[in-house]
């Protein structure tokens, strides 16, 4: 246990297992512990540390019967170097217009996150969300989050909302919860741009980490997360700073996740 590291009491559960969203042929399992009280949020940082995410009032980290490919990724920022791709992206994006928002649903954020679940998503486990789950994941938060939205002024219709992200603002970082963006705008590369304009904001209020959720070599869906670098991954209970993809694949543990809360 590292120095800022502290001993967390709540009672962690296992859930049954399911497919797996991101690898074909496996079964997922989730390790995770319910957010309350006044010490909600020091207990969401203490396990934000250790490789957990937050979902409403649950944190949770995979703990997979046959697998550990799910690992979790954070940039540091004072180290990030973008490159001229990323770089690129920055530019093509300047003129957008962001708004950091106390976390409340809007019908403008609904219908984006329909947009974008339906052209990017369709077959996933949230693609049957109705309105009023889509404010709960937004509003029911115990920690401190914030929905950061990106508005384009000089489409036609007005401004436009075109990308969002629920961020969580921990005691060492920004935790991008969850993005979402407008799908006709692929030329944006929006996703990325988020990622580019959090290391920003992290970078402006002298936070070292930008958490990005968890990276799974071999999953189409979350290569771009290896993309920016160095990054750092939660492996054998500490954080180990990666230059790429295939240095990170090849310390990462082979075969089951065991049951180890902390």
């Amino acid at each position: 246990m590292s120095h800022h590291q502290q001993k967390i009491a709540a009672q962690f559960f296992l859930t049954a297992t399911q497919p797996c969203p991101y690898l074909p042929d496996r079964e997922e399992r989730k390790v995770f512990t319910t957010l309350r009280g006044r010490d909600a949020a020091a207990v969401n940082d203490e396990l934000s540390l250790r490789g957990f995410r937050r979902s409403q009032s649950v944190a949770y980290r995979p703990s997979c019967p046959n697998c550990s490919s799910c690992l979790s990724t954070r940039i540091p920022v004072a180290d990030f170097e973008p490159t001229r791709s990323q770089r690129r992206v920055a530019r093509r994006n300047a003129d957008l217009v962001r708004r950091a928002c106390a976390p409340w649903a809007t019908e403008e954020q609904y219908q984006l996150f329909r947009r974008y679940l339906d052209a990017r998503h369709a077959d996933g486990g949230m693609a049957e969300m109705d309105a009023g789950e889509f404010a709960a994941m937004i509003e029911e938060t115990p920690v401190r989050s914030r929905i950061v939205e990106y508005h384009d002024r000089t489409l036609p219709r007005g401004e436009t909302l075109v990308a969002a992200c629920l961020t969580d603002v921990t005691t060492d970082g920004l935790s991008m919860v969850y993005s979402f963006f407008d799908p006709a705008l692929a030329d944006r590369s929006l996703g990325g741009f988020m990622i580019l304009d959090h290391i920003e904001i992290a970078r402006e209020a002298a936070l070292p980490y930008v958490y990005l959720g968890y990276w799974v070599p071999g999953s189409p869906k979350m290569h771009y997360k290896a993309a920016y670098r160095p990054f750092e991954v939660y492996l054998r209970g500490r954080w180990r700073r990666m230059r790429d993809a295939a240095e990170a694949v090849a310390a990462a543990p082979k075969g089951p996740a065991p049951f180890d809360p902390l």
